[in-house]
């Protein structure tokens, strides 16, 4: 398992049931779904139909920004790319939905459309980058369905860039976390644009519309939503000391409504559950045999801190548990993972990480290498 892999494997583990604990009800909140999930685990702490298929209106762009935030780590667009603004992806000022105004036949950077995708939530600019990396919005569609498998999105369906309404274009509030998640990990780069109050283009000036930014320092993100059919949606990222949360709401009545709901749940999560640090990073937890090495072991560590949410006054309980991958060959490069590392709360999993090995070991010469193969198989032999 590669070090991708197995962090992608973390920030996709099951909810967790708490019932052991005695915690505060969570709210009953006027919506049709919502999760708050903690960010470092992938738990859900409290949730209201989770994984009901709704409509996401501009939620849906967390995953055109997010795609456009990828190619940009990987290369394959840069930030200074000029994007031009097709009549298929221009915006005529219609009351009916959110533009960033690029003129007809314009141009701005991919820097810029991402910043009038994530802040001014412009249709006119998500088509315009779907139509840009795909040639076209439906074929950005598929590479957004694709995505959203790759990530573990099991109840979403893209029909378009922008969320605008489509018949089978839906998604989930559980799903719609888990791609909040992965923007804050993934596109770590891009991410303090979430949080950006305002953003001008073309002489036009808009603002955020996640209330939250203006009124909780805490929130640094991530995306509004609404029409008619989806009501009035929010996902929103929170952190407080070593705590972040993740909340998402489908279909409040109103504005201020998502706004208010999202702080009652944030509210809740905070009162009652902690983030403890269970083990620092690069922290030799192990010494594991390496064959055919010039050394003959390795240390084997974490390559970030391990923190871990769990109920207020949990901590003491928490079981941890090392596992190395059996028979390691050399070469081993620094990094490079070696196994996992487990913390358990009253015999539940509650968080894995990946163990790596903290140093590399080179292969050994060959008259040392044919010592090792004779070694392993009188070992294997007992």
């Amino acid at each position: 398992m590669t070090r991708k892999s197995a962090i992608a494997a973390i920030l996709l583990l099951p909810s967790f049931s708490y019932a052991a604990t005695v915690l505060s009800n969570p709210p009953e909140l006027n919506n049709k779904s919502y999760v708050l999930m903690d960010y470092e685990t992938g738990q859900i702490l409290a949730a209201k139909n989770e994984n009901e298929k709704l409509a996401p209106a501009s939620m849906t762009k967390m995953m055109t920004s997010y795609i456009i935030e990828q190619k940009l780590l990987k290369g394959q667009l840069t930030e200074g790319e000029k994007v031009r603004m097709n009549e298929s992806a221009w915006c005529r000022g219609s009351s009916a939905e959110s533009c960033m105004y690029v003129p007809l036949n314009g141009t701005a950077t991919v820097l810029e459309m991402l910043r009038g995708i994530i802040v001014q939530s412009g249709n006119d600019a998500s088509k315009a980058m779907a139509e840009h990396i795909s040639g076209n919005e439906g074929t950005f569609a598929y590479e957004m369905n694709k995505e959203a498998k790759r990530i573990g999105m099991t109840n979403t369906h893209f029909i378009n860039a922008t969320g605008m309404p489509a018949e089978g274009h839906f998604s989930t509030a559980k799903d719609m976390a888990t791609l909040a998640q992965h923007i804050i990990h993934d596109s770590a780069k891009y991410y303090p644009i979430y949080s950006e109050k305002e953003f001008t283009f073309n002489g036009i000036k808009q603002g955020n519309r996640n209330a939250l930014l203006y009124t909780d320092p805490s929130v640094d993100g991530l995306k509004t939503g609404h029409t008619e059919e989806a009501g009035y949606c929010l996902t929103t990222s929170s952190k407080r000391g070593p705590m972040r949360l993740i909340s998402v709401i489908f279909g409040a009545p109103s504005m201020n409504e998502r706004a208010s709901q999202t702080r009652e749940l944030l509210a809740w999560g905070y009162a009652n559950f902690e983030t403890i640090n269970v083990k620092p990073a690069n922290q030799a937890l192990a010494t594991s045999r390496v064959w055919f090495g010039k050394e003959n072991d390795v240390k084997v560590g974490l390559p970030e801190n391990f923190n871990v949410t769990m109920p207020k006054g949990q901590a003491g309980d928490i079981k941890t548990q090392v596992s190395v991958q059996p028979n390691l060959n050399a070469p081993l490069q620094k990094g490079q993972v070696v196994g996992k590392f487990t913390a358990t709360l009253n015999g539940k999993v509650i968080a894995e990480k990946p163990l790596v090995a903290l140093e590399a070991v080179e292969e050994a010469g060959f008259f040392s290498r044919l010592i090792d193969h004779i070694k392993q198989f009188f070992s294997n032999l007992f």
